[in-house]
C-alpha cells in the first residue's frame, strides 16, 4: 500500500469520531501480539502541557543516548508529525507499511485508535528504549491507555475541555484523567487546586497507585520553550527524566534543546500558538502582554472549532490585539466555529481562509501577528510560512 492510499484509508474511519473505549483497542493489540507491551512507556495526560511534556522528556532520553519513540496529536502539517523514532518523524515508506498493518489488524478500530496501534508497531519494530505517549483524550477510556504500568506517568495540568466527554468540572475532568494510573505506579502530579488533586489521589489510591507533587522549587537550566507556564512542564519533564533514569546532563541538555513547534513559535513577525481552551489563551495572552506591545501594534488571526469554548476565549484574547481576523479552522473532522458569530462578539473582519488572515496582515505590517484558536489554524499558518507540505488536517 502506498502512503496516499494508507492515509486515505485511514481518513475514511474518521466518522467514528472520538470514540472513548479500550476493548476494539486491546483486540487489536492482541491480534498484533501486543506491540504495546513491547517497550517501556511514559504515559503523560493533562488538559494543556501534555505535549510540551512529552517533547521535553523525548529530547531529555536522546540527550542521556536512549533510541525514543514519541506519540503526540494532532498533526501540525504532515501525519507522520505524530510518529516520530529518534526524533525524527517516520519516513513516508515507514508510514504505510505501519498504518496498513494497523488497519489491517483493527478494520474496527477508529482514525485515532488505528494511529496508537501504528505507535506502538513502530516503536516495537525500532526496538525503542523508551516510549513518550501523549494521552489523546481524558485517559480512563484512551486508546493509549491499552500500555500496562509505564515506566513513568504524569498529569500536567486540569481545566475546562471536552466537557461533553470528560464531564462538566474540574474534579469529573480529573477522575478520567487520573485513570492512567496504574498498580505500582507512582503519577506525578503537576500544579492542581486542592479538591482536583483530592479527585486524581483517590481514582490513584482505588487502583494501587501513589501521587508526588512536581516540585515548585526545582532548580531549572533554560528551557527551549518560550513562555512562563513552560517552566512547570519542564519541572514535569524534568522528574520523569529522573524516574526513567536519564542523568542531570541530559535533563538540563533536553530541556535546553527541546523543539515544539506551534507552541509560542515565532516565524518573523508572526506568533504561533496551539491555545484552544481558555486556560491556554491565558496563558498565550500573559506571554504577549510581556513583549511590552501596545494593542494597536498586535493582530489577532483566531479560528476555532465549534465544539470549543471559544467565547471565553475571545474574551480573554481579543483585548491584547488592536486588529483581530477571524477564519474557519477547517479540518476533516470537526465543524468551524462561525468567524461572523466572533466578529459580533468583539468586533473584527472575517477572512476566508489563514492564507487570506496572513496576507491582509502582511499589507498592514502590524508588529506582531498572533495565530491561536486551534492547532488546526496554527498548522494552515505554519505551513503558508515555511511553505510546508500539508496532509489534511484532522483533530482527532
Amino acid at each position: 500500500m502506498q502512503l496516499p492510499d494508507a492515509l486515505a484509508a485511514l481518513y475514511e474511519r474518521i466518522p467514528l469520531g472520538m470514540r472513548l473505549g479500550l476493548d476494539p483497542m486491546r483486540a487489536a493489540c492482541a491480534r498484533t501480539d501486543h506491540p504495546e507491551r513491547a517497550v517501556r512507556v511514559v504515559h503523560v495526560a493533562g488538559t494543556n502541557g501534555k505535549g510540551s511534556v512529552c517533547a521535553m522528556v523525548e529530547s531529555i532520553a536522546r540527550a542521556a543516548r536512549m533510541r525514543t519513540g514519541l506519540y503526540t496529536s494532532p498533526h501540525l502539517c504532515r501525519f507522520a508529525e505524530r510518529i516520530r523514532i529518534g526524533g525524527e518523524p517516520v519516513t513516508d515508506l515507514m508510514l504505510a507499511d505501519l498504518l496498513a498493518r494497523a488497519l489491517e489488524a483493527g478494520p474496527d478500530l477508529s482514525f485515532f485508535e488505528t494511529a496508537t496501534l501504528a505507535a506502538f508497531l513502530a516503536f516495537r519494530d525500532a526496538r525503542v528504549d523508551l516510549a513518550v505517549v501523549e494521552v489523546g483524550l481524558g485517559g480512563r477510556l484512551d486508546a493509549t491507555n491499552v500500555v500496562p504500568c509505564p515506566a513513568a506517568a504524569a498529569i500536567t495540568r486540569i481545566a475546562l475541555d471536552h466537557t461533553d466527554r470528560l464531564g462538566n468540572t474540574l474534579v469529573e475532568i480529573a477522575r478520567e484523567k487520573a485513570g492512567i494510573a496504574k498498580p505500582g505506579l507512582d503519577l506525578l502530579v503537576g500544579p492542581m487546586i486542592p479538591e482536583v488533586r483530592a479527585a486524581i489521589d483517590e481514582v490513584a489510591r482505588a487502583c494501587g497507585a501513589t501521587t508526588s507533587d512536581v516540585d515548585s522549587e526545582l532548580a531549572l537550566s533554560p528551557v527551549g520553550l518560550v513562555g512562563v507556564h513552560q517552566r512547570d512542564n519542564a519541572r514535569i519533564a524534568a522528574m520523569l527524566g529522573e524516574r526513567i533514569g536519564a542523568p542531570q546532563a541530559a535533563i538540563d541538555d533536553g530541556i535546553r534543546n527541546v523543539q515544539w513547534p506551534g507552541r509560542l513559535e515565532r516565524i518573523g513577525d508572526v506568533l504561533l500558538d496551539g491555545a484552544h481552551n481558555v486556560d491556554g489563551a491565558e496563558a498565550l495572552a500573559a506571554h504577549v502582554r510581556t513583549l511590552g506591545l501596545p494593542p494597536d501594534r498586535v493582530a489577532l488571526v483566531f479560528g476555532a472549532l465549534a465544539d470549543k469554548d471559544w467565547g471565553p476565549m475571545l474574551d480573554v484574547l481579543a483585548p491584547i490585539a488592536g486588529r483581530r481576523i477571524y477564519v474557519p479552522a477547517s479540518g476533516a473532522s470537526r465543524a468551524a466555529a462561525d468567524p461572523r458569530a466572533m466578529a459580533e462578539r468583539h468586533a473584527g473582519t472575517v477572512a476566508p481562509s489563514v492564507d487570506d488572515a496572513l496576507d491582509a496582515t502582511a499589507s498592514r505590517e502590524p508588529s506582531l501577528t498572533v495565530v491561536c484558536g486551534s492547532l488546526l489554524t496554527v498548522g494552515q499558518a505554519r505551513s503558508k510560512l515555511l511553505g510546508l507540505p500539508r496532509d489534511p488536517p484532522v483533530a482527532l
